[in-house]
């Protein structure tokens, strides 16, 4: 597994992880319908590249591209996605410790996690601040505001 900077010819390979990783790897967690409506699709290329804008990082392996997270400057965890078939092996481990590397100058860090990402969250120190139900795209999901202050550039 290769950890590296997000490039702008990655987005397909980003947008795929992404897809899987909503339809198929959430699925213990969010019925059919949810899945559906947050992962619908093609992504127009019209649509502006956002993870350009964001420290992003990408995992690839002989096969491709496995994962991607990204962050915002101000230390919004915004995106963390990888592929079902790696998922437990690694794969976001390695990809949240190449950001938070990126992020060691920021005082606290903050997300808003699905079901899924709360535990992996929790696990690294990260406090539930709020729960939400948050609606999206003709559906309800369960959120989960949270938050990592980080002391002295260290978790």
């Amino acid at each position: 597994m290769k950890i590296r900077p997000y490039r702008a010819q990655d987005r397909a390979a980003c947008h795929n992880v992404f897809y899987h990783a909503v339809r198929e790897g959430t699925a213990a967690h969010y019925t059919a319908a949810q899945r559906a409506a947050w992962a619908p699709g093609i992504q127009p290329p019209d649509t502006p590249d956002k993870l350009l804008t964001q420290w992003c990082v990408v995992a690839e392996d002989a096969t491709g591209l496995t994962g991607f997270m990204s962050m915002t400057p101000a230390g919004y965890l915004d995106m963390a996605f990888v592929l079902p078939r790696v998922m437990g092996r690694g794969v976001a481990g390695a990809l949240y410790d190449a950001l938070l590397l990126q992020a060691a100058h920021l005082p606290r860090l903050t997300t808003h996690a699905s079901l899924l990402a709360r535990p992996f969250l929790a696990r690294r120190g990260w406090r539930v601040e709020a729960v939400e139900q948050h609606p999206a795209h003709g559906q309800i999901y369960e959120r989960f505001a949270m938050a990592l202050t980080l002391a002295g550039g260290r978790p």
